[in-house]
């Protein structure tokens, strides 16, 4: 056990596709990272692809140029905003009161532009593992408070308070 996992020091939260190997690079990360990479990148163009089809399908039945270009600016704009949302998600927490209505909104627009959030995923794997960052710099500040409060409290408590307060105790 390595010294910044102490048995009573804070733990790593485990983080989707790499549990705690993000925390030393170790176990096999960077082969992770690839695979986390080619395999958004490969679901994103097999979710292209069934899109596609659903465009060629609603052209074969000829409803007409309106309908083909508000569902493919419909993909385009729900792909835009679910990258952007799970982009930024990457970098920080939603608070939990305010954003659970919004992330609730989300739903529908990610699953729709679901191809966005597998490009974040693609594009944030050469950087990081996807959410890496927000979890390291939790991660040090928790690490940092525990090594405050443990240097803190070292030492006898019984020594503290200099000789006289020992004196008195005694009596």
């Amino acid at each position: 056990m390595s010294e910044d996992q102490q048995p009573g020091g804070p733990r790593p939260e485990p983080l989707r596709f790499f549990g705690t190997t993000w925390v030393e690079h170790d176990g096999g990360y960077a082969a992770r990272r690839v695979g986390v990479a080619a395999g958004s990148l490969v679901a994103a163009a097999a979710g292209a692809f069934v899109l596609l089809l659903a465009v060629q399908g609603l052209a074969v039945s000829e409803s007409g140029g309106l309908l083909n270009t508000l569902l493919i600016a419909a993909f385009a704009i729900c792909g835009f905003l679910a990258f952007r949302r799970t982009w930024t998600g990457f970098g920080h927490r939603p608070e939990p009161v305010a954003d659970e209505a919004a992330e609730k909104s989300m739903r529908s627009i990610r699953a729709i532009g679901f191809v966005g959030v597998l490009l974040a995923y693609f594009f944030r794997s050469f950087v990081e593992a996807p959410g890496e960052k927000l979890l390291r710099a939790e991660y040090e500040a928790e690490r940092e408070a525990y090594e405050r409060r443990r240097a803190a409290r070292t030492g006898n408590p019984a020594g503290r308070g200099g000789p006289s307060a020992r004196k008195r105790k005694r009596r």
